[in-house]
């Protein structure tokens, strides 16, 4: 037993002496570096084969200022276990290295490389910083990335490790949150909205152990975002993929910059926001850190992308024989659009709104399908009590205006449902510039109308839409009124998203850190920030404040008391059926309005001004 013991033992040391070996190769990397003397091109001088000579006074400089690397061909697979680095010696270089990237590949191209590790601070001149490599896949091709606008400026690098071709058990994420590394063909960087890139797509979660590998596309997405240093991007699997926890099973997903949102939780919070007002459909949206061919480019929020799909819109997708009948009836979904005149297929309603149709798509709708949803919708918006679903229109309006978001009918999302009469409101979407971030605006609280009156940007004529349905329908107030009071009454409160608020705050520390030394803007008006706080803690505590007023707003604005459910006690009260009354879980989940539909179980009952349990 002793001699077993003592052979392992000894097998166990033997590992790790193997997996801090040096490892040699073939250099290989960005061939044009920079002649400092001249700033010309060169393959002679300051090149990637200075990295790995041992001597720290020589350097790799590329010529291009991003996107280039140096690294090894290690000719056959190895497990890394360490990595090693120095940084360039002048003035610059300790900053040089911070957001380096590291990475294993088991393709020339490095299309399938996989992260090993990001240098996160500065280094120093004349000594060489190791780190510990958590990624147990072994690599044939490792390399050094270096940051944006650094030239990859390096005085020497190091990997360590043992052959193998290990396994999949455990991979690096940059932190806590999710990590999406895109690698393109050729390394091309998406410029455009409509040519898709070739993409090798890698999703890192759940502390490593999880990890979603699948070729793909990329293009860049959005408007006016796409102006920003910061890109967003359209990411598209070549087949349906699950991702994460999100419910859909789809081709495309979204990731969004929140450039000018530097608590990077806005569109966030309006989610939640959307939930808790019961909206149909929210869409799908978690914090994730990105990496663009070996170059960290901050930290995004991965959505859905807003279509027909059970899961997101889910409507009956049309096909180009629908031309007739019920089937001519729908599915359609589309979009009042501010950027209409720039999408392919788009029309004006007779009152002047812009509308973009989204589905069926662009190069399948018929000529029959468009005339019938242009004619469809101009009857919806001469007759909005016949044919504009108020409910998911009044709870959309909701979100908005609890958010402040300035751009609400900028861009407002509708469909309608085959052999439904309805046009019906949502999903929601674009939250950048709410919870007190547009100078135009500020201070939304100080406004004695509603956002979208008082400096909100909208789309052709929604103003005086939307006036129609708030401010002069009778009808339409009242039920706003009635909405209000479920939302609140099922938890939608000031406390519940200061919950949120520290939630996000908690879980975006690390992300947040990383983005804004990607993007150093705290202190730089960006956008339309009407102010600068000065750190990420100040940005988040700019959203609870006005968060708090902003209830206190639309609660005045309402003329709305708001009196929080006091269930001290389970009471064998009968409830009076003869006035309306509301039922609510414990957990405030409202149930409806009618306890002889609800299962057996304790429940809320809030009848007037008076909240008490009840047992069925």
């Amino acid at each position: 037993m002793k001699r077993l013991l003592f052979i392992t033992l000894l097998s166990f040391i033997a590992v790790l002496a193997s997996a801090d070996e040096k490892l040699s190769g073939t250099v290989i990397g960005t061939t044009e570096s920079v002649d400092y003397s001249t700033f010309e091109q060169s393959t002679t001088v300051n090149t990637r084969e200075n990295a790995f000579d041992g001597d720290l006074n020589t350097f790799f400089a590329s010529y291009e200022r991003r996107y280039t690397w140096t690294g090894l061909d290690l000719g056959t697979p190895h497990v890394i276990t360490k990595v090693g680095w120095s940084p360039r010696d002048d003035s610059h270089g300790p900053g040089r290295v911070v957001l380096g990237v590291f990475e294993g590949s088991n393709r020339e191209d490095f299309m399938d490389a996989v992260p090993l590790y990001m240098i996160d601070q500065e280094g120093v001149i004349g000594q060489i910083h190791y780190a510990a490599v958590d990624c147990s896949k072994g690599f044939r091709y490792v390399r050094y990335v270096g940051p944006a606008d650094a030239r990859c400026n390096i005085a020497e690098l190091e990997f360590y490790g043992h052959e193998g071709e290990g396994d999949d058990s455990h991979y690096h994420q940059l932190t806590n949150l999710p990590t999406v590394s895109i690698h393109t063909l050729d390394g091309v960087i998406p410029f455009d909205k409509e040519t898709e890139i070739t993409a090798h797509i890698m999703l890192i979660s759940d502390n490593g152990t999880k990890v979603l590998s699948q070729p793909g596309s990329t293009r860049e997405r959005g408007n006016g975002s796409r102006m920003f240093p910061k890109r967003p991007y359209r990411i598209k699997f070549d087949s349906k993929q699950n991702v994460l926890d999100a419910p859909a099973k789809a081709k495309k997903w979204t990731l969004i910059n929140n450039y000018g949102d530097k608590t990077l939780m806005r569109n966030l919070l309006a989610f939640d926001i959307s939930r808790k007002v019961n909206m149909k459909y929210t869409p799908y949206a978690t914090s994730v850190d990105v990496l663009l061919n070996g170059e960290f480019i901050g930290n995004y929020q991965l959505c859905d992308q807003v279509e027909v799909n059970k899961n997101r819109v889910s409507i009956t997708e049309m096909k180009t024989t629908d031309t007739s009948g019920d089937a001519l009836t729908g599915g359609y979904f589309f979009e009042i659009d501010a950027y209409a005149n720039e999408e392919p297929v788009m029309f004006n309603s007779n009152n002047g709104i812009p509308v973009t149709v989204k589905s069926p798509d662009d190069d399948v709708i018929t000529t029959e399908q468009f005339n019938y949803l242009k004619s469809y919708f101009n009857k919806m918006e001469s007759q909005t009590s016949t044919y504009l679903d108020y409910n998911t229109f009044l709870r959309h309006f909701i979100v908005g205006e609890l958010s402040g978001n300035t751009d609400t009918y900028w861009s407002v999302y509708m469909y309608k449902e085959r052999g439904d009469d309805k046009i019906y409101t949502g999903p929601v979407w674009d939250f950048d510039l709410a919870f007190e971030n547009d100078n135009r605006t500020y201070p939304i609280n100080s406004k004695n109308d509603y956002i979208y009156r008082s400096g909100g940007s909208y789309a052709g004529n929604m103003k005086s839409f939307v006036d129609r349905i708030v401010v002069y329908n009778t009808a339409a107030k009242q039920q706003l009124y009635n909405i209000w009071d479920e939302v609140r009454q099922g938890g939608l409160t000031d406390e519940y998203m200061q919950e949120c608020i520290t939630k996000y705050a908690e879980k975006l520390s690390a992300s947040q850190r990383l983005n804004f030394m990607r993007w150093p803007i705290m202190n730089e008006k960006v956008h339309q920030n009407p102010r600068t706080y000065g750190s990420y803690e100040g940005e988040v505590e700019n959203v609870r404040n006005y968060i708090t007023a902003r209830f206190a707003w639309i609660d005045n604005k309402l003329g709305y008391t708001y009196v929080p459910p006091t269930p001290d006690a389970i009471t064998s009260l009968r409830v009076n059926t003869t006035q309306p009354y509301r039922v609510y879980t414990l957990t405030g989940v409202y149930c409806g309005d009618d306890l002889n539909t609800l299962a057996p179980n304790i429940y809320i009952v809030r009848q007037g001004q008076r909240a008490f349990k009840i047992v069925l």
